[in-house]
C-alpha cells in the first residue's frame, strides 16, 4: 500500500494476510497481483479477479473467500495505473491494459488458461484480452461491465473531491458519489465501502477515461469464442432505464449464455449483495463448457 496512505482496514489486512503478493513488468515498473490458494489444491482453472475504475482488487474484497472456499485458485490485480501498479507505457483507458495483464499472466500461469472474471472497466478490459488472447480465457464473467454502446455521457453527477481539506467535507462528496454511481442502498455505504472507495480513487492514475461510453466492449466480443456470461445488479445506475437493451447488445459474443440479474444491487453489485453474487458467480463457474 502507498505510504502516503493509512494502514488498510482491518477486513483488508486479514485477506492481505492469506495472500502470496506478486509482481510482474508493467511500463516503468511493476503489476501488482494477489494469489490465494485454497486447501488443498483446486482442481479447476485459475479465477483472475480485475476491478473497476477507480479501484483495486479490493473492489473483489467480499467475494474471495467465497471462491477460495469454493476450491479455486484467485489471482487479484491491481491493474496498470491503480492500486499498487504502475501506469502502462501508452495510453490511458481500457485498450491500453491487455497487453501489459496479458504479459504478467504469461509470467504468472504460462500458457495456461484461466476464467477471467472483470467488474465494470475491469469487464472492458477483461473482454478486450479474450478477444485478442484467444487462449487465455477459458470463459468470461461480466460484471456491471460498460462498453456497450448503451451508457450514456453525463447521465450520472459525480462531484469533484481532490480540492477538499477537509476530511469530512470529502466523506460527504465520496459518500453521495458511491450513492449516486457504485451503491443502490444507503445502508451499504458503511465506513467500509467509503474507505475502500477513498483509498482506490486516491491511487488512480488512468484519468480521462472515455471509452466506457463507446461501444468498444461490444465490438470485441465478436472475437470471443469462450461462454461468457453476464452479472448485473437489479438497481444499476447505468442501466436503470436500458435493462431491455443489454441483452442485445452482449450477444455480439458467439456464446453468450445470458444476463443473471441480482436482486437488490446497483452497480457495485459484488459489494453490495456478497452472497447472491458468490452463489451466482460459483455456479456460473460449474456450467459446463
Amino acid at each position: 500500500m502507498s505510504a502516503l496512505l493509512p494502514p488498510p482496514p482491518p477486513e483488508v489486512q486479514q485477506l492481505l494476510a492469506r495472500a502470496t503478493r506478486l509482481e510482474t513488468p508493467c511500463g516503468d515498473g511493476q503489476m501488482v497481483w494477489h494469489r490465494w490458494s485454497p486447501a488443498p489444491a483446486g482442481k479447476h482453472l485459475p479465477v483472475v479477479l480485475l476491478h473497476g475504475g477507480s479501484g483495486s482488487w479490493t473492489h473483489w474484497l467480499r467475494n474471495i473467500d467465497a471462491l477460495v472456499a469454493g476450491g479455486r485458485e484467485v489471482l487479484a490485480a491491481d491493474l496498470p495505473g491503480f492500486g499498487d501498479s504502475a501506469p502502462p507505457l501508452r495510453g490511458r483507458d481500457a485498450d491500453a491494459l491487455p497487453e501489459p495483464v496479458e504479459a504478467g499472466l504469461r509470467v504468472l500461469l504460462g500458457d495456461g488458461a484461466c476464467v477471467m472474471v472483470g467488474f465494470s472497466f475491469g469487464g472492458m478490459v477483461a473482454g478486450l484480452l479474450a478477444a485478442q488472447f484467444a487462449a487465455r480465457a477459458a470463459r468470461l464473467v461480466l460484471v456491471a461491465a460498460p462498453g456497450l454502446g448503451l451508457a450514456v455521457r453525463n447521465s450520472i453527477t459525480l462531484t469533484a473531491w481532490r480540492h477538499l481539506s477537509d476530511p469530512a467535507e470529502r466523506e460527504r462528496v465520496h459518500r453521495g458519489n458511491l450513492a449516486a454511481l457504485m451503491l443502490h442502498r444507503p445502508e451499504a455505504i458503511s465506513a467500509l465501502a467509503l474507505r475502500l472507495h477513498t483509498d482506490n480513487t486516491l491511487r488512480d492514475r488512468m484519468k480521462g477515461r472515455r471509452l466506457a461510453y463507446t461501444d468498444i466492449l461490444a465490438r470485441a466480443l465478436v472475437k470471443v469464442d469462450c461462454p461468457v456470461h453476464a452479472v448485473y445488479g437489479r438497481e444499476d445506475a447505468l442501466y436503470r432505464q436500458r435493462q431491455e437493451a443489454l441483452a442485445p447488445a452482449l450477444q455480439a459474443a458467439p456464446d453468450f449464455r445470458g444476463i443473471h440479474w441480482v436482486e437488490g444491487a446497483g452497480h457495485w453489485v459484488q459489494f453490495e449483495q456478497p452472497a447472491a453474487f458468490d452463489a451466482l458467480l460459483l455456479a456460473l463457474l460449474e456450467t459446463p463448457s
